[in-house]
């Protein structure tokens, strides 16, 4: 009868064992699971709260739209009014007696007014769209930003870890070197001072793992903070395939660009917008020497009757409005806004001289990027060969412990020096589509 309650015991275990794996699976599988640059922007852009603000940005232009689109709808308004009285007033109408006023007085009325004609509002409304566009090009324009900030992030956090795996390859040779330097000693084949060198070498290795692992993880927390999602960046990161194509890439036409990338850019795009808007509305003063017209319209119901015993009402009416003289109010906002408009056109102008200084510096860059990184494989090529060959002369007892060190260095530098490079060239290419209006992944970015 004893074994009942431990076979429980065993199954409550089993089952809390279960669904510790099971409500640790997904964390799980969230770390060890690659995470590719696509992968990375789209979360970015789901989550970040820069990009969630930019819709909010859309949202409240598509307002203001709304709200100057309604300056041409008419306007209902309906008003209800009791009153409580003193005393009832009754006339004789004919020969019907009339009440006039009751103790308990009700009325409603209902009233219509209509814009029929205001210049002025046809131009505000053609400003406001005309800056929701601005606005729209604006919130595209920073998903884009932040899309390259994560491409960037991402290749940073890629070279760092690839640094730390030279760095544990630096330790690990060193570590054999101090091995067979001590049992080279004990052998008498080689002075304490190789030792020495050897122990040097290790140790500067290990405080260079230390310091490149704070590297990583300083990296990878940046990496989290702009996708808000710290879990999805501790598994392996995929390298980006764009990086060979810019290795590979023929050199293109710098005017072609150029070009393209005036049509291309959205915050020139905004920049042209906000200037079509100022436009618009330094058109606006000078039209109000025009006059206006509206419509308007009453219906009135009351249970008090008038002395034609009726008890409602309606009429409509039309008004012109027509100013005159406004204290020269509208010269003054006609200058003030005819700079306004000059200023966005300098903007504008400002904009498209630097897009081309962008894209033709991106291009040497990238160019300039291509060459070091060529060299840095050659380097990294003969820094291996070298380190392999001290390494042989060392065990056959044609080198000295120093030269074992300084091969190591020489091929940790290089190794270091190639992944800066390589991350260097994406870095470029990255900068190149950002100057050409793309995004990461050379696609037109859409609104």
């Amino acid at each position: 009868m004893a074994e009942y309650p431990r076979q429980g015991r065993a199954r409550r275990l089993a089952a809390g064992s279960l669904g510790l794996i099971l409500s640790l699976a997904p964390l799980l599988a969230a770390q060890d699971r690659s995470l590719t640059l696509d992968e990375a922007v789209k979360l970015a852009l789901e989550r970040n709260e820069r990009a969630l603000a930019t819709r909010e940005d859309v949202k409240a232009a598509d307002a203001r739209v709304a709200r100057a689109r309604s300056f041409f709808l008419p306007t209902i308004t309906t008003t209800g009014t009791y009153q409580r009285r003193a005393y009832e007033v009754k006339r004789l109408v004919g020969d019907t007696e009339v009440v006039i006023q009751r103790y308990n007085g009700l009325s409603e009325t209902l009233g219509l007014n209509l814009t029929l004609f205001d210049a002025r509002s046809w131009i505000t409304l053609s400003a406001v769209r005309s800056q929701r566009n601005a606005d729209v090009a604006a919130a595209t324009e920073s998903r884009r930003q932040l899309a390259f900030e994560v491409g960037q992030a991402f290749l940073a956090t890629l070279g760092t870890a690839q640094v730390q795996e030279a760095s544990n390859r630096r330790l690990a040779f060193a570590r054999q070197s101090l091995e067979a330097a001590k049992a080279r000693y004990a052998a008498g084949l080689t002075s304490i001072n190789d030792v020495t060198r050897a122990e040097l070498e290790y140790a500067t290795a290990e405080v260079g793992v230390t310091q490149v692992k704070g590297q990583v993880e300083t990296s990878i927390l940046q990496l989290g903070y702009l996708l808000d999602a710290p879990e999805a960046v501790r598994g392996p990161l995929v390298v980006p395939e764009f990086l060979i194509e810019a290795a590979s890439a023929a050199a293109a036409n710098s005017e072609a660009l150029v070009e393209e990338a005036l049509a291309r850019r959205l915050d020139v795009g905004s920049l042209r917008w906000l200037a079509s808007s100022q436009r618009a509305l330094a058109k606006v003063p000078m039209l109000g020497w025009l006059p206006s017209l509206s419509a308007s319209g009453q219906y009135r119901m009351t249970n008090e009757a008038s002395f034609n015993n009726r008890t409602w009402n309606w009429n409509v009416g039309a008004t012109l409005s027509w100013t005159l003289f406004d204290g020269l109010a509208r010269f003054s906002d006609q200058k003030e806004r005819k700079a306004l408009a000059r200023l966005a056109d300098l903007d504008v102008q400002a904009a498209t001289r630097r897009v081309d200084v962008e894209v033709r510096e991106a291009l040497v860059s990238l160019e300039n990027q291509r060459a070091s990184l060529k060299q840095a494989s050659v380097a990294h090529d003969v820094a291996k060969k070298n380190a392999a060959e001290t390494a042989e002369l060392y065990r056959q007892g044609l080198a000295s412990a120093l030269e074992v060190a300084d091969a190591n260095v020489s091929l940790f530098e290089a190794e270091v020096g190639f992944v800066q490079e390589r991350y260097g060239l994406g870095v470029a290419f990255l900068n190149l589509e950002a100057a050409l209006g793309l995004d990461p992944f050379g696609k037109e970015p859409r609104n």
